[in-house]
């Protein structure tokens, strides 16, 4: 079996402003079987939270899917999730570390400065974008570009840590993407635009269908090393 450089995040808002079962969505990303998969959930609440991620629970811990949640170590932790996400605003990797030392920790970078901050703090893996234009973020931060990811992803590989591009990258754009990073995030493109409507089994088969598609144009492996 090969090896999945799928990153699949699980939007809350995304799937509500696409009239998508959330839990529909997170069932077909699961058997999609990404090599990580994301919930971020902002504004919704703790209990919210929980019972969503005791769902993914339950679907990812005999998968070899790594579970992260968005922002709230607590929550990640409290949930028996394999890590959490933290963005340059959240707690720091430190921080996270001290408090809940089973987690991983996965950090968003937008930056060189960033980036090479980032990196001095050995995440367990490393988050750069947008690489591309996107929508999935009401205000989302100025494009990095492709090629400055070529041009920082050295950096990371030389650190050991893994590298997630992220932001914009659909089937065409991937596969240069992957030339540089270990793994490719996205939202968007797992999802389809509107809700094929039929009920939560055909919005588990149009998102099964699209992830499974994205995960196979990845192919395996990491970025050279």
């Amino acid at each position: 079996m090969l090896e999945s450089r799928l990153y699949a995040i699980l939007d809350a808002d995304a799937c509500r402003a696409r009239g998508l079962d959330l839990l529909a969505v997170g069932d077909a990303l699961c058997d999609a079987a990404p090599a990580m998969l994301q919930l971020r959930a902002k504004g919704r609440s703790a209990t919210e939270v929980l019972a969503v991620l005791a769902r993914l629970r339950s679907w990812t811990k005999d998968s070899g899917t790594l579970l992260y949640l968005n922002d709230r170590a607590d929550l990640a932790e409290l949930a028996g999730c394999d890590g959490v996400h933290v963005g340059q605003g959240d707690q720091a990797i430190a921080a996270v570390r001290h408090h809940f030392p089973r987690l991983r920790v996965g950090l968003s970078t937008h930056s060189e400065a960033e980036f090479d901050r980032a990196l001095l703090d050995r995440p367990d893996y490393l988050a750069l974008g947008p690489i591309f234009g996107t929508k999935s973020k009401q205000a989302s931060e100025p494009v990095v570009g492709l090629l400055e990811l070529e041009r920082l992803a050295p950096r990371a590989r030389a650190m050991q840590v893994p590298l997630v591009a992220i932001g914009g990258i659909d089937h065409v754009r991937a596969g240069a993407v992957l030339a540089h990073a270990d793994y490719v995030a996205t939202i968007a493109a797992l999802m389809p635009e509107q809700s094929p409507g039929e009920g939560e089994e055909a919005v588990s088969r149009a998102v099964l269908e699209r992830a499974r598609a994205f995960a196979q144009s990845l192919g395996a492996g990491g970025a050279p090393r």
